[in-house]
């Protein structure tokens, strides 16, 4: 047991640089969702850092039937809450399971372009191990299948 704290003070040490750092906050800036900090733990579709960077989910359809489709994913992933919900823009967190790391995701809906933005961070330390990314891309990869977009 006491093998098990040590490790896990360890992890925790090592994933938050040493300090516990709030990386970002969520919600819009000027109509658009906010950019990433400089450090490794966000991606985002609407930022100018390469490193940061993550193509916007697409669809086809309405976007009535792109918002049910992506709040039903949301919703049947564990340890998911919905923190907000308006006409183009959602709010989500996304706890991890061994730590309990929060990390808020963002979407905003761009109608005209048939796109969501989207936005992936972590709330605390530096590193993430890439988990926003992968975060992202699973959800693409399950948006698509819903709709049924190649």
């Amino acid at each position: 047991m006491k093998n098990k704290i040590i490790l896990a003070a360890t992890f925790l040490i090592f994933f938050t640089g040493c300090s516990v750092k709030v990386s970002g906050y969520a919600g819009l800036r000027d109509g658009k969702l906010s950019e990433c900090p400089d450090s490794p733990n966000c991606v985002s579709s609407q930022t100018a850092k390469k490193d940061h960077a993550v193509d916007p989910l697409s669809y086809n359809g309405s976007y009535s039937e792109a918002k049910q489709a992506l709040l039903s994913i949301i919703s049947s992933l564990p340890r998911t809450k919905i923190i907000a919900d308006s006409d183009r823009y959602v709010h989500v967190t996304f706890t991890s399971r061994l730590m309990r790391f929060v990390d808020d995701v963002e979407f905003l809906f761009d109608e005209t372009n048939k796109q969501i933005h989207v936005r992936s961070a972590s709330r605390v330390g530096y590193s993430d191990m890439g988990v926003n990314r992968k975060r992202v891309e699973d959800l693409r990869k399950r948006f698509y299948k819903r709709l049924k977009i190649q």
